[in-house]
């Protein structure tokens, strides 16, 4: 039981964060209304360290380096570490397939 929880939790982990990145690649960063999950923009306080975020992986997606970078200076950062995750996700799936 305990070893279908790890493999449930790995498989999901996997899809939420591929569907994450299709959503901001397809998503149109240009658009001025939008919703927001951010606490501090509900709670009134202008500043918060991850908004832009989402927008910059989408300018990043649509090949506007520069607007990505304006939007938030991690953006790129970003899309590497959570490639990076995807792909070790996706090589322990296989790993454990092929033996």
């Amino acid at each position: 039981m305990k070893t279908l929880k790890k493999y449930f939790a790995q498989y999901f982990e996997l899809f939420a964060w591929t569907t994450g990145l299709l959503l901001l690649a397809f998503m149109n960063p240009a658009a001025e209304e939008h919703f927001s999950f951010c606490i501090f923009k509900w709670m009134g306080i202008s500043f918060c360290p991850g908004c832009g975020l989402g927008h910059s992986i989408s300018w990043l997606f649509h090949g506007e380096l520069v607007r990505s970078f304006n939007e938030h200076p991690l953006g790129i950062f970003a899309v590497i570490i959570l490639l990076q995750r995807i792909y070790t996700l996706i090589k322990k799936r296989f790993i454990f397939l092929t033996a």
